[in-house]
């Protein structure tokens, strides 16, 4: 039976040493309070840090934690030493990726020596993970911190479930692209089945960055990326709502009620909850007070604004900085409008206890939510769920994620003071029947997409994902009938075994000269082709001077230009069909004026096509511009012998009497056969599966509608299968 292991940076288990013994308490942070229950109800395994340096302790120390972790709370301590987390966790996470992903790209930190910590302690989870890990286990990564090691875990358990979620905002792809290690963080994430994230701008912006740093098409927020489906969604995670709504009578609840309500006395009050951070906009806030003051005298002695913030960071200098900026402004504010019996700012710089928070949150007129970016925001969450009175107000910023959930509230831009102080006048003058109507739209959502919700949605949606592409019915994989192909091919007599180069030998590349042949590919090919018992055929779209120049030494026949051009070994060129080339110039011209509007493209011309190439052009651009270009061309050749094809990220016109099967039906006059093996990954294949008798096995390689009888992931197993035979 399989298992769900949830791995995160920290544990929601804090292991800190006093004396000679160790304390075990709960986790500060929304990842570990909120996953915290459905740990338990899952019966799951929770990977990650316990908060103390490996360094500090002994061996006997690490496996008194362990086992303490392990039988109390179902985990697994990740134990990592005081320069490992400062390299890894302070270093790249917190000075390279935080600052990235919430758009500071003025504070981010390119340090080779930070990478090579971040990888390091991603492959240190791995080992962990590898010591429970079963094939069919169910695996649900966490944040930032750990974007390598999906990608790490699905190389040795291709068919694990994983998921991942990220936390904190994905940028867009002009700023994630500024990350020097971009393509290592993409392909990690990629391991999973399913990613998900706080909103639909965040999935847009993930989208957007495959597409375009790796040419990877996405249809229906699914991407394909080698052999896989990977789904990409929007999981707006939630809290535990009865937590925050239900009546607390504890004396002391009662108490610290009766001390906010003495605060208060007569006055609107204003909260505000953050954890000290640059990206939490907490000066701007204090800046838009002034100003909302400023441009509402009337409220002089009548408001008083909470501004709560949790130290973070203490020892980083930059938050240092931070510290006293706000300690600054709160003077300056507090000096500027302060009376003898009223001063404007209370400023608390320390952590509160979730009921002290919750007799805040029902308290406070108005709570004020202004990140310059935030993933989520649960405080504002937090908020509106306290509220069994529904008379509060949000004033949100725009960009934090809980702004596209809570779309009722008053909604802000975090960087306009004057906005800002607007919106606070709102809050606090808003009729009572409208916050009324406005509160009960925030409990209906936040009842029902609550954080058990949440994580049971995205588990779900990871379970019942098709990790593989779908393929026409009746296909197999060859691998379902690898022995029945292995026992024809040892007791057949003649071979024809016809193989596509570009996508069925090799990858593809940006430029297609690239694509040329390696050793262990031509040793594999001269094999082959040696066998006595074996007739070889490269039959390729490429045009002859490429494949004599890349293959015209090894022992197999060629043919080129999709079946225009064949060349048996040792023999000349011979074309199979007299064609003319009057129609040329005409298309040239016409595809030479698309090309000059698509950077990035290329024109190749073959003797009986011509091929626009647009693997590296814009993705964008491309979807707008495709039909376009199709329709201009199938206008010109409509009357012609000629046709419009569209292959992997490229649109050929050609002539249509020339085709793959034209390659068949040369090679099989010649010699009669009893085993026959065709593979190619390409709409041009099609012709060339065709044309093959219904004993032969023809592979598709890759995935879509297909004539042929089986498929394949991609090219390398392709390879796999020929080595099979080889050796066989």
């Amino acid at each position: 039976m399989s298992k769900l292991i949830i791995v995160s940076n920290r544990l929601p288990v804090t292991v800190a040493k006093q004396e000679e013994a160790f304390e075990y308490h709960k986790s500060l942070g929304g990842l570990a309070t909120g996953l915290k229950s459905y740990h338990k109800k899952a019966d799951s395994i929770w990977i990650g840090w316990p908060g103390i340096a490996s360094n500090e302790l002994k061996e006997e120390e690490k496996a008194g934690i362990e086992k303490k972790l392990e039988s109390d709370h179902g985990c697994l301590p990740v134990f990592l030493s005081a320069e490992e987390k400062e390299k890894y966790y302070d270093g790249f996470c917190n000075n390279t990726l935080w600052p990235l992903f919430h758009y500071f790209t003025n504070k981010m930190e390119f340090k080779s020596d930070t990478w090579e910590a971040y990888k390091h302690v991603n492959e240190k989870f791995f080992r962990v993970l590898d010591e429970v890990m079963e094939e069919n286990d169910q695996v649900w990564v966490h944040d930032y911190q750990l974007m390598l090691l999906p990608g790490m875990i699905r190389d040795k358990y291709p068919q694990a479930k994983i998921g991942f979620f990220l936390h904190i905002p994905f940028p867009s792809n002009e700023i994630f692209r500024l990350l020097i290690w971009r393509d290592e963080i993409l392909e990690g994430v990629l391991g999973s089945d399913l990613i998900g994230f706080h909103t639909y701008d965040y999935v847009r912006h993930f989208l957007s960055s495959t597409r375009r740093l790796m040419g990877l098409s996405s249809h229906l927020n699914t991407v394909h990326y080698g052999n896989r489906n990977i789904r990409v969604d929007a999981f707006p995670m939630g809290i535990d709502y009865e937590k925050f709504y239900r009546e607390y009578t504890d004396s002391e609840f009662i108490e610290d009620t009766k001390l906010v309500q003495d605060s208060k006395k007569d006055m609107k009050l204003i909260l505000s909850v953050d954890r000290l951070d640059y990206t939490k906009g907490i000066p701007n806030r204090l800046e838009a007070f002034d100003a909302f003051l400023e441009l509402y005298p009337e409220y002089v002695e009548k408001v008083k604004f909470i501004l709560i913030v949790a130290p973070s960071r203490e020892t980083v200098r930059s938050y240092e900085k931070l510290k006293r900026q706000v300690e600054e402004l709160v003077g300056k504010i507090n000096g500027k409008y302060s009376t003898s019996n009223w001063m404007p700012v209370w400023f608390y710089y320390k952590p509160f206890t979730q009921k002290t928070l919750i007799a805040l949150y029902r308290n406070a007129d108005v709570l004020l939510v202004t990140p310059l970016r935030d993933g989520m925001n649960l405080v504002a969450k937090e908020y509106a769920a306290s509220r069994r009175d529904l008379e509060g107000m949000i004033v949100i910023s725009e960009t934090a994620g809980a702004a596209s959930e809570l779309g009722e509230a008053i909604h802000v831009n975090p960087r306009d003071n004057v906005a800002i102080a607007r919106g606070l006048y709102k809050a606090l003058e808003m009729p009572l029947e409208e916050k009324h109507t406005i509160n009960k739209i925030f409990h209906q959502r936040l009842k029902r997409y609550s954080l058990d919700f949440w994580a049971k949605e995205f588990i779900s949606s990871l379970q019942s994902h098709e990790k593989t592409p779908i393929i026409k019915e009746g296909v197999l994989n060859i691998g379902e009938d690898s022995d029945q192909l292995m026992k024809e091919y040892h007791q057949a007599e003649k071979r024809l075994i016809l193989l596509d180069y570009d996508g069925t030998l090799v990858g593809f590349t940006s430029i297609p000269q690239r694509a040329r042949p390696d050793q262990s590919l031509k040793d594999l090919l001269t094999t082959m082709g040696e066998n006595p018992q074996n007739t070889l055929a490269i039959v390729s779209g490429r045009d002859r001077q490429t494949l004599e120049k890349w293959l015209g030494d090894l022992p197999l026949h060629l043919v080129a230009s999709h079946g225009l051009w064949v060349k048996n070994y040792n023999e000349d060129w011979k074309s199979t069909v007299m064609l003319t080339h009057d129609w040329k110039p005409v298309v040239y011209e016409v595809m030479q004026m698309y090309s000059d509007r698509m950077p990035g493209s290329i024109i190749e011309e073959k003797d009986y096509s011509i091929a626009l190439h647009y693997r590296k052009c814009d993705p964008d651009m491309v979807a707008e511009k495709m039909g376009e270009i199709k329709e201009a061309l199938l206008t010109l050749v409509h009357a012609m012998s000629l046709g419009v094809l569209e292959g992997n990220k490229v649109l050929e016109v050609k002539d249509v009497r020339v085709n793959k099967g034209l390659a068949v039906a040369h090679l099989m006059r010649e010699n009669s056969y009893d085993f026959i093996l065709a593979a190619g990954d390409d709409v041009t294949d099609e012709d060339l599966f065709d044309a093959l008798p219904s004993h032969a096995f023809s592979i598709k390689v890759g995935f879509g509608s297909t004539r042929a009888a089986y498929y394949v992931d991609d090219w390398r197993a392709i390879r796999s299968l020929l080595q099979k035979l080889k050796g066989s």
